[in-house]
């Protein structure tokens, strides 16, 4: 398999590190301090990115020693871009929101500007578009209002950076030529030329070809008669790459455009050289040899690459230096030394460990998935792990450990932190807690899907001739059809996927007496139920009570208590927010009441801050929310209506992760009447890791709405089944969605297959 890079990702990083920096350099500082014989200037501009921190900070603290919080303030904004370009995200912005507060009593309202387009600038390299689009729109008016057009410049080509990110690109032209005339004017050549390139990159977005090749011949003579710096060179790495993007869009010009490409590369290598920048070096070298690879000229590629580590490894460049790892196995796969490029795959899998939150929220900032970055190197090396497997189960192992890697990685992607490495160090094997269940992992490849089994006896390999492509296509196919209540078209991909992803299993699961399967789901069958998959005479799930998780490391695998058992109930019947009245949540919370003795909050007595006093208050067992829930691309969408409110998931985290800390963690959570987009493959991510998020050991939830009357039935039939003891809740919801199945009213699949029982399924 050969996945690249994010070519977006790559170049959107350059143009953040030059468009940061102009801000610290339209700052004038000005030290009454001791400066070190080598300034922390200089020491940014060759890419000794940690030692200009130190010293920045050692300036920062003579500075608010002496009481000078103007060049106080000076310093922490630069400390900042050190940190910045190191993928210190948080501590960036703590710097900036401590120069802010600085400024505030002083009224210096041309440095507040600077801060406060710092701020968007660092937001929108994490991630935070919300954050970035607020701080950059008021740097941006205090900007205009001051009449600066060197500042206004500035902000106004991040702020078109956003719009991009939004595919918002004719929003984004507009920001990026005023930031072009305005940065001519204040004489900012390097702002201009950025602007410039930005403007091609978002014409070629939108097929806009001769105008993205003018624009981009445009910034390059201008570009290379700038002096050497730091930023020429990663300017020039820009226009390299953005050169080669309008080579793959250019057939009849793709060998003129690839030369220009490298010898932009060359010419940022040459730069960086000059001046002692081995990090520009390592991406330059690193480029090109993509530039190669991309051409088929292997040893060229790999030599270039082995450059580009050395020069990564010198600086401890852990950023840059995944990358090149990443690329020189891609390089040796190719030239067929698997074992060589598992070795390298494996260095870029331990880098990616020790720099993953700053990677991650970069990655999302940059409009991917995780999946389509940085995560590619775990499928990819559990492709080669596959491809070496000969009946030896060891590679087994590791393949499977590789993709729960991915998942975990996955996951601290979407809610941009680390809830999940806590769970992961307190779960158990599947052998240790479970011989009636079986663990599927489809790995979805480009020309195959693999499917790793875990029985009681160990791993087991079963490899289907199907690509992803074509699998994903059945996969949208029957999600569309399930949620057309009133048809059985679902019922041909339903067969389908049946026969690729379970019937090739039914040797294997004959030996044991297994009535659980668990699917650890890839991609985009985390969009569908597979429950409702059908082997030509009935459902999946009258064979096996069936559940999903993110990742068999991230599950706390233990028994539910239900001696003594808490429950909470809390639901809206009414309309409230722009959202429709649930009024069977009156008979579902009823029924819960009426069987556990819940808690109940209902209507206006359903406040977040109810539910919070609540939660603290008392040791839940089960917390059973009968409310609108919406799951998004980006966790910070994704909410839970109550209502006063919409409860984000960090919210969430808040109000419920409470029980994390706790030896009695929350068991189950559930989310009756949420929904996720059709074909939302990150969406539906979300999904799969509520339970994670709020600190659940498992979660009941429903890929898409389902009616108020079929909802209220079902729940109150699973929670009816999970009161006996020899039931697990993944039986106890067979059982419930069995009943719906067997009732002529509700035995179409849209009805009863969206429920789903997440994480743990005992």
């Amino acid at each position: 398999m050969k996945r690249r890079p994010s070519r977006e990702h790559a170049r959107a990083l350059f143009l953040l590190g030059a468009s940061c920096l102009a801000l610290v350099l339209l700052l004038g500082q000005s030290r009454s301090a001791a400066v070190p014989a080598e300034s922390p200037e200089q020491l940014f501009q060759r890419g000794s990115f940690e030692e200009a921190a130190q010293q920045w900070q050692a300036l920062a603290e003579s500075y608010a020693q002496a009481k000078q919080p103007l060049e106080q303030s000076d310093a922490l904004v630069a400390l900042s871009q050190a940190y910045l370009s190191l993928g210190h995200y948080t501590k960036a912005a703590q710097q900036l929101e401590l120069a802010l507060a600085l400024l505030h009593p002083l009224n210096d309202r041309v440095r507040e500007a600077t801060v406060l387009g710092a701020l968007g600038h660092v937001y929108l390299a994490a991630g935070q578009r919300d954050a970035a689009l607020a701080y950059l729109t008021d740097g941006l008016s205090l900007a205009r209002e001051l009449n600066d057009p060197a500042r206004t410049s500035v902000m106004l080509n991040n702020l078109g950076t956003l719009h991009a990110w939004q595919q918002q690109d004719e929003e984004a032209l507009k920001a990026f030529a005023e930031s072009r005339a305005l940065a001519e004017t204040a004489n900012l050549p390097l702002v201009a030329v950025q602007a410039t390139l930005n403007e091609g990159r978002s014409s070629l977005r939108l097929g806009r070809i001769p105008e993205a090749r003018s624009l981009m011949d445009q910034a390059a003579p201008r570009l290379r008669a700038l002096p050497p710096s730091h930023e020429r060179a990663y300017v020039l790495i820009t226009l390299g790459l953005g050169y080669a993007d309008l080579g793959a869009r250019v057939s009849g010009e793709r060998d003129r455009l690839l030369v220009q490409a490298a010898s932009a590369l060359e010419e940022a290598g040459e730069v960086g050289k000059a001046i002692g920048d081995k990090r520009a070096t390592s991406y330059a070298f690193g480029f090109r040899g993509r530039l190669y690879e991309q051409d088929r000229r292997v040893e060229e590629a790999l030599l270039l690459t082995r450059l580009a580590i050395a020069d990564a490894q010198q600086v401890n460049a852990a950023e840059s230096l995944y990358r090149w790892e990443w690329q020189t196995g891609r390089l040796l796969t190719q030239q067929g030394k698997l074992k060589e490029a598992v070795a390298a795959y494996e260095r870029a899998v331990e880098i990616i460990k020790t720099i993953r939150p700053e990677l991650t929220a970069g990655s999302a900032g940059l409009g991917g998935s995780f999946r389509e970055s940085a995560g590619s190197v775990f499928v990819e090396l559990a492709d080669l792990y596959l491809r070496l497997t000969d009946n030896a189960n060891s590679y087994l192992v590791q393949a499977r450990d590789a993709i729960e890697l991915s998942k975990a990685a996955e996951l601290r992607d979407y809610f941009h932190d680390d809830c999940v490495d806590l769970l992961r160090s307190r779960t158990t094997s599947l052998k240790d807690v479970s011989k009636t269940a079986a663990v599927i992992y489809p790995i979805l490849l480009p020309d195959r899907t693999e499917l790793l089994v875990d029985l009681p006896d160990g791993l087991h390999r079963v490899t289907v001739p199907v690509g992803a492509e074509r699998l994903t296509q059945e996969v949208r196919q029957l999600r569309r059809f399930l949620e057309k209540r009133t048809t059985q078209q679902y019922l041909r991909p339903a067969r389908q996927l049946y026969d690729w992803l379970i019937r090739p299993l039914e040797p294997s699961f004959k030996t044991f007496p297994l009535d659980t399967l668990v699917i650890v789901p890839d991609g985009p069958l985390r969009t569908i139920p597979m429950a409702a998959l059908h082997d030509g005479k009935d459902f999946l799930i009258r064979k096996y009570a069936v559940a999903t998780t993110p990742g068999l490391t991230l599950t706390d695998a233990r028994p539910l208590r239900r001696e003594d058992a808490k429950v909470l109930g809390a639901g809206l019947t009414v309309a409230v927010q722009g959202f429709s009245a649930l009024p069977f949540v009156e008979s579902e919370l009823g029924e819960l009441e009426k069987l556990y003795g819940s808690r109940t909050l209902v209507n206006d007595a359903f406040r977040s801050s109810a539910l919070e006093q609540e939660l603290r208050e008392t040791r839940f067992a089960v917390v059973h929310v009968a409310s609108h829930a919406k799951f998004e691309s980006r966790a910070q969408d994704t909410f839970l209506l109550t209502f006063d409110s919409k409860v984000t998931m960090d919210e969430l985290n808040k109000l419920i992760g409470v029980f994390r800390f706790r030896d009695d963690p929350l068991e189950l959570l559930t989310l009756s009447a949420c929904e996720t987009a059709a074909g939302d493959d990150r969406a539906a991510l979300g999904l799969a890791g509520v339970a994670i998020k709020a600190g659940a050991r498992s979660a009941l939830a429903t890929l898409w709405y389902v009616s108020d009357v079929a909802t209220s039935e079902l729940v109150a039939e699973f929670y009816r089944q999970l009161r006996k003891p020899a039931l697990s809740k993944a039986m106890a919801l067979q059982r419930a969605q069995l009943m719906m199945l067997d009732d002529p009213v509700g035995r179409h699949p849209g009805y009863w297959a969206p429920f789903l029982l997440i994480s743990n399924w005992l």
